[in-house]
């Protein structure tokens, strides 16, 4: 009796589930909510007293585009200089001598305690308490070395070294410390330990947060105009100040330095790929490789709808 009851359960089919998708109503109203504010400004901005013109004219003046290279040169500068110093000092700031730890903690606690406009007029007035620059093989007037250029290039390379000296600090120190007693094992000194084991592993670390601060210099770099440095924001301010067209000008000034970031981003991307090979993770396709992919995929259901047709 109970092998035919066995027999009769197994006999009767299960029922087919039926999944039903949850609707998210709230994203619906939300994203409703957000392109809806979006077409505001938009229209907004398109009917407001702004003579459109004028920013395509200017977009590529000649001195427009000698501002966003000067920009372009003085970031590229002061990212060399504080990423170079950055590293020394996260170096130091790791090592066990007190006083080279100490001096590279109160570099830190100096410039990242002081805003950059400061140390900026700061360095272009050195001359009120040095008359002269005297190195002994070279002695000059301080107002012929202090340019305006130097001044931007001092103020915010040795403040960028501070914030890269700790983002430097963080990554070399998520290298795990066995990496380090192998390569003392296999007799490596100190500094070759650190060139060819911990910062090549540091890098995965250290190259987002360096890409966020190379940008992010981009943009500091128009305070500079305080000190007549002749960047991007200053040539679309002194060029507004003669045919009154501010808001175009800034538009002008907008639109470039989207340009410059989203270069840069670009490239920010593909050097983070770069260095995280190798990880346990897999990498994502980049975007051309997902363009590709739908492109691929929407020709083939279309191949097939035709044949189905």
């Amino acid at each position: 009796m109970s092998l035919d009851l066995d027999k009769g359960r197994d006999e009767v089919a299960p029922e087919e589930l039926t999944a039903v998708p949850v609707r998210h109503w709230g994203r619906w109203i939300g994203a409703g909510l957000v392109i809806a504010l979006l077409a505001m400004v938009v229209w907004a901005f398109a009917n407001a007293k702004i003579n459109w013109n004028v920013v395509g004219d200017y977009l590529t003046y000649d001195r427009i585009m000698e501002g966003a290279l000067n920009t372009l040169w003085i970031t590229v500068c002061a990212m060399v200089l504080g990423l170079v110093l950055g590293m020394l000092l996260a170096v130091m700031r790791l090592s066990d001598n007190p006083v080279l730890s100490s001096v590279a903690y109160g570099y830190i606690w100096f410039f990242r305690g002081t805003p950059v406009l400061v140390q900026l007029v700061l360095w272009y007035n050195l001359s009120y308490i040095f008359d002269t620059v005297n190195l002994g093989f070279y002695k000059n007037e301080m107002n012929d070395v202090m340019t305006p250029f130097l001044a931007a290039l001092l103020g915010l390379g040795l403040n960028e070294a501070a914030y890269m000296a700790e983002i430097a600090r963080a990554g070399i120190k998520s290298v795990d410390s066995g990496q380090t007693e192998a390569a003392q094992a296999l007799g490596m000194n100190g500094t070759k330990t650190m060139r060819r084991i911990v910062l090549p592993q540091a890098m995965r670390v250290i190259i987002p947060p360096s890409g966020n601060e190379f940008i992010n210099m981009l943009k500091t770099s128009s305070l500079a105009s305080v000190i007549y440095f002749d960047e991007l924001f200053r040539a679309g301010d002194t060029i507004s100040s003669r045919n009154l067209a501010v808001m175009e000008m800034m538009m002008v000034v907008s639109v470039w330095y989207l340009l410059l970031t989203t270069v840069f981003s670009i490239g920010q991307y593909y050097l983070e790929r770069h260095f995280a090979k190798g990880s346990d993770r897999e990498q994502p396709p980049t975007p051309l490789r997902r363009l590709r992919q739908q492109l691929t995929t929407f020709r083939t259901k279309s191949r097939v709808g035709g044949e189905t047709v």
